[in-house]
Order: structure tokens, then C-alpha cells, then sequence
């Protein structure tokens, strides 16, 4: 049973299955490029980042969960909510393959991952965190209802970032 369920996508945990392709998603272009290196270059290593993320299940009811398309089965991304190092609040966050850019996943997830904040987590502020340059995930932060608040610097992260706020 999905954590959360859209029209075109259902958000699970990860497990340990999924190494592969979190390890395809931490070494894309993309993900290093709005997102950081994550310096997982292995398997093992991408078990090691689902291991941290279902910790974070653990410890705070939620975290980010593997987006698969309904109709085909496809992982497709990860969304969720964060609870990071240097944010007084949980972060939305999102990150899909760049074949599924432009399909508005990530709107339709981060929307999700929105409510589920609010109605089952309780959470009263939910925060974003975004690379100045990254027009696209900009756009998906306003269009779910976030508003820019200024910029940021968080402990080990290169340059300032983007923060947004509900």
C-alpha cells in the first residue's frame, strides 16, 4: 500500500531493492547539478543513502519516497519531506530522472507531499530549500503554493540556496 497516492503516481518507502535505482538517480546530471553530489558512486553506497532514509521514517513519520508512475511501473523520482541540518522546519524535496522531467511530477508530488505535512504529520510550516539557477524547481515551488522568503546558507552546502516557505 502506497504512502501517498496522486493521479499518475504512488509514493513508497524505499527499500533495499531500490538500490539501483537510487544510485542511477544520485549520479544523474541533474541530481548533481540542483541537488549536490551525494558521493554515493556504488551500490553499496546507494543502500547506504536508503538506509539514512528510512532512518529518517523512523525518527520523524516521513521522509522521501520513491515516485512510480502508476500506469507503468516505473520509478520515476523521489519526493518527500525532510528533516535536515541547518532548517528549523521539514523541507519538501524532490528529485525525478531527467527522462521524466517536464510531465509535472514533480508538481504533482510536492503537492502531495504538502498535504501529507499538514493533515497527517501535523506540521504547521514546511520549508524548501532550492539552488538559486534552478528555474524549473522554482516554478514547481510557487506553483505548489510556496513563497520565496530569501536566501539561506546551510551547513555543507556550496553557496547560498533559495528558501521558500508555506
Amino acid at each position: 500500500m502506497p504512502i501517498l497516492e496522486t493521479e499518475r503516481l504512488a509514493l513508497n518507502e524505499l527499500t533495499e531493492q531500490d538500490a539501483p535505482f537510487i544510485l542511477e538517480l544520485l549520479l544523474s546530471r541533474g541530481f548533481k547539478e540542483n541537488i549536490g553530489d551525494r558521493g554515493v558512486r556504488d551500490l553499496e553506497g546507494a543502500r547506504g543513502y536508503i538506509e539514512r532514509t528510512r532512518a529518517g521514517y523512523a525518527a520523524n513519520g516521513f521522509g522521501l519516497w520513491r515516485a512510480d508512475v502508476k500506469a507503468t511501473g516505473e520509478a520515476a523520482g523521489i519526493c518527500g519531506l525532510v528533516k535536515r541540518d541547518g532548517l528549523e522546519h521539514p523541507d519538501v524535496g524532490y528529485a525525478f530522472l531527467e527522462r521524466f522531467w517536464g510531465r509535472g511530477y514533480a508538481s504533482e508530488s510536492a503537492a502531495a507531499a504538502l498535504a501529507y505535512g499538514r493533515e497527517t504529520a501535523g506540521l504547521k510550516t514546511i520549508v524548501a530549500i532550492v539552488q538559486p539557477s534552478n528555474a524549473g524547481s522554482i516554478a514547481v515551488l510557487r506553483r505548489i503554493g510556496m513563497t520565496f522568503a530569501g536566501m539561506i546558507q546551510l551547513p555543507g552546502h556550496d553557496g547560498e540556496s533559495s528558501y521558500f516557505t508555506t
